[in-house]
């Protein structure tokens, strides 16, 4: 927004929450120490976010932040406690093709924390409770023919668990990382990624949680010269979701895809906030999620910030959320934001949108015959998808597209 812009915006009325206008962040100097999160923070730029290791540093959250303001914190005391986990609340399980590397990695205990530094109260408390972490290594020159799967299974809800993953994809590697949630807990999981030179890793994050859990998570992700980096994050189960997924660069040349699926139904809470910091010139990155809502209460979130910082020239950007809202009682968050220091850019850009069904897509189907129920399953498969088939592990394409099919038969559409 420029300045122009701002100040219209300031003399028409200033927003309920400081820090924020209805376009989005707004990007002042700073009023607060940005080291300190007590009180209310206006960045100067998106990359002035507070991230630290220290919980002193994260005061717990009101609801009324701007990082927070969409988030039912009420109901996440047992999450943002400064608390180890309780006990045997966690199985985890991996599976994957011989050459890997996995082992533990302790708090300081390279490459854990190079890239990922807490960004709010749940990822820092997760990060200073979780002992170790687990470190999946693809080697160099390495390709995997069959995905690396690491079932995270809750196993009381209520429970308290934190963990960390390391997923590191050494020199022009290629492998696909599929991070899978199921049972119940109270569960705060950071990833941490890195994508070394020429390498190509996906990272598959699938939430298929029971009703009861809920799940908060940090994903950030280093991209090197050359390399090639999609997450997908899919979240269909869960009562409360909070997913965030960051991404930086250290070379040029690097590639970055951010993709999302989430379906929620009755009284879910589904928020996914993504971050693609454009640090380095000559790299290129994607942004896309699409959601469903069904039944009341139904809730979803998506914030998507990308910094095209000022020596970051010949960056080509551009990110996406669209939601389609299937029934009454249902509300979808989509707040796009979009930051750019230099001119000497190959493109940015951002869109968002939120409706019901096409009217001319069901005509279509139903004048050929389809009955409307059916004409109404087919719009939303197909707006799904789009998504589901970009994993390109056809094992998981087709457990999700079964589970898409359950959540549209529960919501009779």
């Amino acid at each position: 927004m420029t300045a122009e812009a701002t100040t219209e915006k300031a003399r028409i009325g200033a927003p309920s929450i400081a820090g924020f206008t209805e376009e989005g962040e707004q990007l002042v100097p700073s009023k607060v120490d940005r080291h300190h999160s007590h009180g209310v923070q206006v960045m100067a730029s998106r990359a002035e976010r507070l991230t630290s290791h220290d919980v002193a540093d994260f005061a717990l959250p009101t609801g009324r932040e701007e990082e927070w303001r969409f988030t039912p914190v009420r109901e996440l005391a047992n999450l943002l406690s400064d608390a180890a986990g309780d006990g045997d609340v966690l199985d985890v399980t991996v599976e994957a093709p011989a050459a890997f590397v996995q082992r533990t990695l302790r708090a300081g205990e390279a490459p854990r924390g190079a890239t990922l530094v807490p960004a709010d109260r749940a990822a820092v408390v997760a990060s200073a409770n979780a002992d170790e972490a687990l470190f999946i290594q693809v080697p160099s020159n390495a390709e995997l023919d069959e995905p690396v799967r690491v079932v995270l299974t809750g196993k009381g809800a209520g429970r308290r668990s934190n963990s960390h993953v390391v997923v590191e994809a050494l020199e022009n590697s290629r492998a696909v990382v599929i991070l899978e949630h199921d049972g119940s807990a109270d569960h705060n999981g950071n990833v941490e990624v890195f994508v070394r030179e020429g390498a190509r890793l996906t990272v598959v994050s699938v939430q298929l949680w029971e009703d009861d859990a809920k799940h908060l998570a940090q994903h950030d992700a280093e991209v090197a010269k050359d390399a090639v980096y999609k997450h997908i994050a899919v979240t269909l189960g869960g009562k409360i979701v909070r997913l965030n997924s960051n991404v930086r660069y250290a070379g040029e040349g690097a590639e970055a895809e951010l993709l999302g699926l989430y379906f929620a139904d009755a009284g879910q809470h589904l928020e996914h906030r993504s971050f693609v910091d454009h640090n380095v010139a000559n790299c290129t990155s994607n942004v896309l999620y699409k959601g469903a809502l069904q039944g009341k209460g139904a809730h979803t979130v998506w914030v998507g910030d990308v910094l095209i910082q000022k020596q970051a020239e010949g960056t080509d950007s551009y990110e996406k959320n669209q939601n389609l809202v299937l029934t009454d009682g249902c509300r979808a968050d989509s707040v796009p934001n979009l930051e750019i220091e230099t001119g000497l850019i190959e493109g940015a850009g951002h869109a968002s949108a939120t409706g019901r069904f096409d009217d001319q897509h069901l005509f279509y189907l139903m004048a050929r015959g389809i009955p409307e129920d059916v004409a109404r399953r087919l719009v939303v498969r197909g707006f799904l998808n789009e998504i589901i088939q970009k994993i390109k592990v056809p094992a998981l394409e087709e457990r999700l597209t079964e589970a898409v099919e359950r959540e549209l038969a529960a919501g009779d559409n």
